[in-house]
C-alpha cells in the first residue's frame, strides 16, 4: 500500500471496511458544527441602494464605494446607533460596499438581529450621503443655492453691455480706439470663461447630490455560514479528516508486505504460500473487554487495507499448496507452529497445515503474543515454523518474534505466508473434474513449486 498510487478503489475500500467508524466520526463532526453555531450566533444581512447622478468612471465608484466604509462614515454611524458594545470598529467589519451597476453603490450591513442589520445598512447609506455632500461643499440653503444663478445672468448681461460698448467705440483707427476695443474683447473673454467654469461647478454640485433608493429590505434568512451549513461541514470536514488519516497511515506504514521482506524480518526463508478462504467477518481478532468490544462495535478489528480476495481455484488445487509445504517439512520429525495472536488467517492456515502433515512431520501450534512474544522452551522439536498473513505485523514485531524463538531454543526454520482467497461455488454433481489427478503429483519431492 505504502508504495501504491492512492486510487478511488481504495477510498472506497476504506468507505466500505470502515463505515461504521466514518459514521461516528461524521457524527461528532455534526455536533462540533452544532456547537459551534451556538457558540457564535446567526447573523442576517441586507442592503441598501445609493444612486450616484451624472456620468462616473469606474475608479471613481471605486473610491466612493471606499469611502461609504471609510471610519469617517462608520464611526459617525456608530455614534447615531450608540448600541452596547458595539463601536466604530467592530461596526467596520459588518459593514462593506460595492460598485453595481448604473452608478449604483452598494452598502450592506451584517447584524445579530433582521432589524439591526435593515437599521445598519439604512444608517450607513444616510451618513454616507451627507458626508459626500459635505465634501463636494453642498448647501441646502435655498438663498445660497440660488446666488449661482443670479451671478450668471449677472455675467451675461455685463457680457452684453460690453459687445454694446464695443460697437459704439470710434469705428475710427486710431491707438485709442483700437486699444478700447481690444480691451472690451478680453474682458468679454473673461467673462465667458466665468461662466464655463460656474457651469463645471454646477456639474460636480449635481454629481455630489446622490439619492438613497428607498430603505433597504428586512433579511429573512440568516447570513451564510448557517447552523445547516455549519453542520454539514462539520460532518464533511471529520469524514474528510477520517480518510486522510487511513490514507496517511497506510502510506506511513513499516510493516513489510513481500514475500523477501517478510522473510528477512524475521531471519529465515520462506517455504511457500497458501490460500485461506475468505469468512466473514474476515480477519477479526478475538478479544476481551471494553476496549474489544468498542473496536469491534466500530469495525476496527476488520483491516481495511487488504486487497480484496482473489478468486480461489479449488479445493484441491489449494491442498496442493499445503502439502509441498509439508513436503518441504519431512526433513524435521517435530516443529512448533507459531502464529502471531490476533491473526486469524494465519490461524485457520496453521489448523490446515497440521491436518495436511498428521504425523509426518508432528506440528504443534502456538500462539504468540506480538507486543511480549513469548516462546515454549525448546522440549523435542527440530525448529519453529513461523505462520502469518502478508502486512499483518511490522517488522519489529516479526523481529521481536524471531528473537523469542532463539530465547526459546527454537530455530526458525522457515515462513509460511497465509493469503485469504474467494472460494468458488462447488461444482454441479453431475459435471467431472478435470483436475482430479493432479494432487496424486503434488505429494512428491519437488521443492519448487510451493512459493507463488
Amino acid at each position: 500500500m505504502s508504495d501504491d498510487t492512492i486510487r478511488l478503489v481504495t477510498i472506497g475500500r476504506i468507505v466500505r471496511r470502515r463505515r461504521r467508524l466514518l459514521t461516528v466520526l461524521a457524527l461528532v463532526g455534526a455536533l462540533v458544527g452544532y456547537g459551534a453555531s451556538v457558540l457564535f450566533p446567526p447573523r442576517y444581512t441586507t442592503s441598501a441602494s445609493v444612486l450616484l447622478p451624472g456620468a462616473w468612471e469606474e475608479r471613481e465608484l471605486l473610491t466612493q464605494a471606499e469611502i461609504a466604509t471609510s471610519s469617517v462614515v462608520v464611526d459617525r454611524v456608530a455614534a447615531t446607533l450608540d448600541w452596547s458594545g458595539v463601536g466604530g470598529g467592530e461596526l467596520r467589519d459588518r459593514v462593506s460596499a460595492e460598485a453595481a451597476d448604473g452608478n449604483i453603490i452598494k452598502i450592506s450591513g451584517t447584524a445579530e438581529t433582521p432589524k439591526r442589520a435593515q437599521r445598519l445598512s439604512d444608517e450607513v447609506a444616510q451618513e454616507f450621503v451627507a458626508f459626500a455632500a459635505r465634501v463636494a461643499g453642498d448647501d441646502t440653503d435655498p438663498e445660497a443655492a440660488a446666488r449661482p444663478e443670479e451671478l450668471r445672468q449677472l455675467v451675461v448681461q455685463t457680457s452684453r453691455r460690453i459687445t454694446e460698448l464695443a460697437d459704439a467705440a470710434d469705428p475710427g483707427q486710431t491707438v485709442e480706439s483700437v486699444q478700447t476695443r481690444t480691451e472690451l474683447a478680453k474682458l468679454r473673454t473673461t467673462l465667458q470663461e466665468a461662466i464655463n467654469k460656474l457651469d463645471q461647478a454646477d456639474s460636480a454640485a449635481a454629481k455630489a447630490n446622490m439619492v438613497v433608493m428607498g430603505p433597504a429590505a428586512r433579511p429573512t434568512g440568516e447570513a451564510p455560514p448557517t447552523r445547516v451549513q455549519l453542520i454539514v461541514a462539520g460532518a464533511l470536514l471529520f469524514f474528510l479528516l477520517a480518510v486522510v488519516g487511513h490514507l496517511t497511515s497506510a502510506r506511513m506504514s513499516r510493516r513489510p508486505r513481500t514475500e523477501p521482506e517478510i522473510a528477512a524480518a524475521l531471519g529465515s526463508v520462506l517455504l511457500g504460500t497458501v490460500d485461506v478462504p475468505g469468512e466473514r467477518p474476515a480477519h477479526r481478532p478475538e478479544g476481551r473487554g471494553p476496549r474489544a468490544r468498542i473496536r469491534r462495535l466500530l469495525g476496527l478489528d476488520v483491516r481495511w487495507d487488504i486487497p480484496t480476495p482473489r478468486a480461489s481455484g479449488d479445493e484441491a488445487g489449494r491442498q496442493i499448496r499445503y502439502r509441498r509445504v509439508c513436503a518441504r517439512l519431512r526433513e524435521h520429525r517435530r516443529l512448533l507452529v507459531v502464529v502471531p495472536d490476533g491473526d486469524e488467517i494465519a490461524r485457520r492456515a496453521a489448523g490446515q497445515l497440521v491436518a495436511e502433515a498428521g504425523s509426518d512431520p508432528l506440528l504443534r501450534v502456538v500462539g504468540v503474543s506480538v507486543s511480549r512474544p513469548l516462546v515454549p522452551d525448546r522440549d523435542d522439536e527440530s525448529g519453529a515454523l513461523v505462520v502469518l498473513s502478508a502486512g499483518s505485523r511490522t517488522a519489529g514485531e516479526l523481529a521481536g518474534i524471531a528473537e523469542a524463538c532463539a530465547d526459546a531454543g527454537h530455530e526458525v526454520v522457515g515462513v509460511v505466508l497465509a493469503a485469504t482467497v474467494r472460494a468458488r461455488p462447488e461444482r454441479p454433481a453431475g459435471r467431472p473434474r478435470q483436475t482430479a489427478a493432479v494432487p496424486a503429483l503434488a505429494v512428491g519431492d519437488d521443492p519448487t513449486g510451493g512459493s507463488r
